[in-house]
């Protein structure tokens, strides 16, 4: 095939142009490249409006970058990658590969039907610094705890940032594209998207907030995390890119750490991908939840964030003004749900893949299933968060809590943790949480042995 034969990118997790490892393989292929992105309801009817929205932002900055030459197609993803393909005569089909549970079963249906039209399917690189399934053990299975993962991931290691940008190629001029549609509205700023905003916010953390990362990222009440997931979500930024950046400082240590948790985990969904709905540990199936009417009351009243545990109703709110959370407070307000109100975590994670804008399957089942214990952590009945002592360590002040629950702004310092007197309109606690925490410990013994 000579390369004058046109291909097709078709983009997914990764509306980038620099580190984007399947444009550079696309570039070697041929000289004429159309930039391809297809509308899957598949994908899009369960993501909930602010996710939504930022994905057709960051679709607007990626055909800006590509001077209005993105094709964008609505529908079955086997039918419109082929169609594109076919119109332009193409060669073949660049991806980056998708290893998500949907994912895998779409690309293997695509890329059956180009060849059935003589059509390559050709996957370079993933979302991931090294794509998940290549990690494994000396007997070649995978890992089910982190750090042993975490150890072996360092040591396999992985590429430089491959040198790409939109002048790499000629991009093929799209016929018939559809319009992108309006973003569905949302009450709160969404981040600004695209490539040049993701870039953007990596390099004023590098220069400003990584030195203190180790300390500050575990402190809701400070602006300590770097705020990149709703852009790795999207590959508006490729972790390749960060980890390029990052030495052997203690606050780059610590972000390599929790870039990997990120791997892990769709690692462990790449093995495992029945976990995105089920029970990692399935032993934990038969743990007793409750599931009826009062079961769904107190979840209404978690998911508005009126449970009377400060730090736990500062989280709720936060995610409902914000669509983010910051990830320790994630794990407060999960062990609540599921430890002390003994509610199923996949109600918990579908609430959050629904209001969050960096909503990320493996990440937000795996780390739910991590709190719940029925993930890949051998004891879970030791972890159950106190939520009054959680937010006295990590939001010593009350400043996080007096930003987002304005009915304790009245409250001075740390006393907004131990409410002496309780505002009328703020609520008494759902639970008695030392009650509720021998509750768990009882129905975790049962099925924990």
């Amino acid at each position: 095939m000579t390369k004058e034969a046109p291909v097709v990118l078709w983009f997914r997790r990764d509306l980038r142009l620099r580190d984007h490892a399947a444009l550079l393989a696309a570039a070697q292929h041929s000289k004429h490249v159309l930039a391809l992105y297809v509308l899957d309801d598949r994908l899009l009817k369960p993501a909930g409006s602010p996710r939504v929205a930022f994905l057709l932002n960051s679709l607007r900055e990626l055909d800006m970058a590509l001077s209005g030459r993105l094709l964008v197609r609505s529908g079955d993803p086997v039918r419109e990658v082929v169609a594109a393909a076919r119109s332009i005569g193409a060669a073949a089909v660049h991806v980056s590969a998708d290893t998500g549970p949907y994912g895998r079963k779409r690309d293997a249906a695509v890329a059956e039907e180009l060849a059935e039209h003589g059509i390559q399917w050709v996957p370079t690189g993933s979302p991931y610094a090294i794509t998940p399934g290549r990690v494994t053990k000396p007997d070649d299975t995978p890992y089910r705890v982190f750090t042993p993962f975490f150890r072996a991931w360092n040591r396999h290691g992985w590429r430089r940032p491959a040198d790409t940008d939109a002048s790499l190629v000629d991009w093929v001029k799209p016929k018939d594209s559809l319009p992108l549609p309006d973003s569905p509205p949302v009450d709160f700023a969404l981040p600004p998207a695209g490539e040049e905003a993701a870039l953007a916010v990596w390099r004023s953390y590098l220069a400003n907030g990584l030195e203190d990362y180790a300390a500050e990222r575990d402190r809701p009440d400070h602006d300590g995390t770097t705020r990149l997931s709703p852009y790795l979500r999207w590959g508006a930024i490729h972790p390749r890119t960060i980890l390029a950046d990052l030495d052997d400082s203690e606050g780059a240590t610590t972000l390599r750490s929790e870039l990997c948790w990120r791997e892990f985990h769709a690692d462990v969904l790449w093995h495992r991908p029945e976990t995105a709905r089920q029970n990692y540990d399935r032993r934990f199936d038969g743990m007793r939840y409750d599931t009826g009417a009062a079961a769904r009351s107190l979840f209404d009243r978690w998911c508005e964030g009126r449970t009377g545990y400060p730090v736990v109703d500062a989280g709720m709110r936060q995610l409902l003004a914000e669509g983010w959370m910051h990830n320790r407070v994630r794990m407060i307000v999960a062990s609540f749900l599921v430890k002390d109100l003994h509610l199923p975590w996949q109600w918990g994670a579908r609430h959050f893949m629904r209001h969050l804008v960096d909503g990320d399957l493996a990440s937000n089942q795996l780390n739910w299933q991590w709190v719940a214990g029925c993930g890949t952590d051998a004891a879970p009945y030791f972890r159950i968060f106190n939520p009054t002592t959680q937010g006295q360590k990590f939001d010593p002040a009350g400043d996080y809590v007096r930003r987002y629950v304005p009915e304790l702004r009245a409250v001075a310092g740390k006393a907004v943790h131990v409410l002496k007197e309780r505002p009328a309109e703020y609520p008494e606690p759902l639970v008695d949480h030392a009650e509720e925490r021998q509750v768990a410990l009882q129905r975790y013994g049962t099925i924990t042995g």
